[in-house]
């Protein structure tokens, strides 16, 4: 896998971020399992709680769009005009849309620069899931 050039893609979706309040830009690159990439942004609202992440901006695009199988995701983060400088992990809002549609070896891209990332696991990133199977008990 790419690693590198997902990095790339979500630096990319960074710029496309809408962030009128806090400033902090955050982009995401979603890999299908079929190789297609989506990206996504963060997009602020005056009123906070309908602001949407990145990482949920491209699942949601690419569920939209027909696409249930994932393989990977970057996700990139930092304040506006700056390159990142710190790793910028997912919300537990996002981290639960991810284990929605991905199993627990979903590979997690951190990346502060196309050489410098961290790789994880779902399952590393967010034990203890909760998943449709955990409805019915």
């Amino acid at each position: 896998m790419d690693y590198k050039n997902l990095v790339k893609e979500a630096l990319a979706a960074r710029e496309m971020a809408y962030i009128p309040y806090s400033g902090f830009a955050v982009g995401a690159a979603l890999l299908t399992k079929d190789g297609k990439i989506y990206r996504g942004c963060n997009i602020e609202n005056a009123a906070f709680t309908p602001t949407n992440c990145a990482e949920r901006t491209a699942f949601f695009k690419a569920v939209s769009e027909g696409e249930k199988e994932f393989a990977a995701i970057a996700v990139v983060g930092g304040p506006k005009g700056n390159p990142p400088v710190d790793y910028c992990y997912p919300c537990g809002v996002c981290r639960q849309v991810m284990a929605e549609f991905c199993s627990d070896d979903f590979v997690v891209v951190i990346g502060k620069s196309e050489e410098d990332y961290r790789v994880h696991s779902l399952s590393d990133i967010l034990p203890f899931t909760f998943r449709e199977p955990d409805l019915h008990r």
